[in-house]
């Protein structure tokens, strides 16, 4: 006679592959990505002065755009929400509900 042994509860453990950057790279590429956006809207301002009639508009337009530009890509970061996280709770309580 064949025994069957119970299997053993399966474990489900974190791999290395999952884990994102640590927090002080992931600062600091972020705070490298904010500097290098500021540098090149400096540029944008130099060239605004510099540059004639019609290359000054675009300058300008650079110079006034990328630092919501530098933000957005500075604080796109470790919040990202991935596999079948919820947003929302759905079981919310109500006043009054016990």
């Amino acid at each position: 006679m064949a025994s069957t042994q119970p299997e053993p509860k399966k474990t489900i453990s974190a791999s290395v592959s999952n884990v994102g950057q640590s927090l002080s790279s992931d600062q600091s590429s972020r705070a490298r990505k904010y500097f290098i956006s500021m540098m090149i809207r400096t540029l944008c301002f130099i060239f605004a002065v510099i540059l004639p009639s019609p290359y000054r508009w675009i300058a300008l337009f650079g110079a006034v755009t990328l630092p919501y530009i530098a933000v957005v890509v500075a604080n796109a970061g470790r919040e990202s929400i991935k596999g079948k996280a919820a947003i929302f709770a759905d079981d919310q309580k109500q006043i009054g509900s016990k």
